[in-house]
């Protein structure tokens, strides 16, 4: 892309975004990617690199519903894991860019599909963590979420005393994190939905739009725009009632978003790049 070209739709992107009623953010792995978190399925990613971690990740939901005692044990007594240290990761200009939209009373919400926490430790406020977050546990009776060290996990093994139970309802708690079969938790599913047909504006960063239920969230809002111009091919007011939608990528590559007419631009380029000029 055009180095004119890109400045022109970043201008285009700020005043759409200042010019909303309601904005929020959609962000996936390519914001992890440029604070040295590798993805999984790239050239260079964990599980091409790797296949038996890919394995091993199918298996853990399975695993966690059949023995939650030996789940916890292997994972307390395993290696750091398929993305290593995310603790020592931090996060980039990206990160930082939304957190300042976000203190300009412009951006309302971010979903992410990441689970580094590092929106979290940016200072992203209203936050919905779509597949979790690495640095939390969570009660699988009533969504309860607990930090990591709110439990003595090591003492909870010696003691023979895993899994650990949740000290509000007395459910069994996993990792916050959501592994291959196991639905989404009904609470960040339900909000993340509220928000996608609420906003007018759904600014989407670094995410390929391919890893379904959060790519329907572009679609549904999507969805809403054209219902709003049905309405209002026979009424004036009907607009004024169900506001349109717009939809802005900002990746590295084109998605099916893209090719499917669901966004209404993409700007490629770094979300640490494209994101703190928006701000800007």
């Amino acid at each position: 892309m055009g180095r004119l070209i890109m400045n022109e739709l970043i201008q285009r992107a700020a005043r759409d975004i200042a010019g909303s009623g309601y904005t929020i953010a959609l962000t996936g792995a390519g914001m992890s990617t440029e604070s040295g978190i590798p993805d999984f399925r790239g050239p260079q990613g964990v599980w091409t690199k790797n296949p038996e971690a890919e394995k091993r990740a199918y298996r853990g939901y399975q695993d966690f519903l059949q023995d939650p005692g030996r789940y916890w044990k292997e994972r307390l007594t395993s290696s750091t894991g398929a993305l290593g240290e995310l603790g020592a990761r931090e996060p980039n200009p990206g990160h930082h860019a939304l957190v300042e939209l976000e203190k300009m009373g412009l951006l309302k919400c971010t979903i992410t599909q990441n689970v580094d926490a590092l929106h979290e430790r940016a200072g992203t406020r209203h936050l919905l963590e779509y597949h979790g977050s690495f640095a939390k546990l969570r009660c699988v009776s009533c969504n309860a979420r607990f930090r990591r060290d709110e439990f003595d996990l090591e003492r909870l093994m010696r003691e023979d005393r895993l899994p650990p139970r949740c000290s509000k309802c007395g459910g069994i708690v996993k990792g916050d994190t959501v592994g291959f079969g196991e639905p989404i938790p009904e609470d960040v599913a339900n909000q993340s939905l509220e928000e996608a047909w609420k906003c007018d504006l759904m600014l989407i960063c670094g995410t390929s739009a391919v890893v379904y239920p959060f790519a329907n969230l572009p679609r549904i809002a999507r969805q809403k725009t054209r219902e709003a111009q049905r309405e209002a091919a026979g009424s004036l007011a009907a607009m004024g009632r169900v506001p349109v939608v717009t939809i802005i990528e900002v990746n590295a590559e084109p998605t099916p978003l893209t090719q499917d007419g669901v966004s209404d631009y993409i700007i490629q380029g770094k979300t640490g790049d494209v994101l703190p000029a928006i701000a800007e």
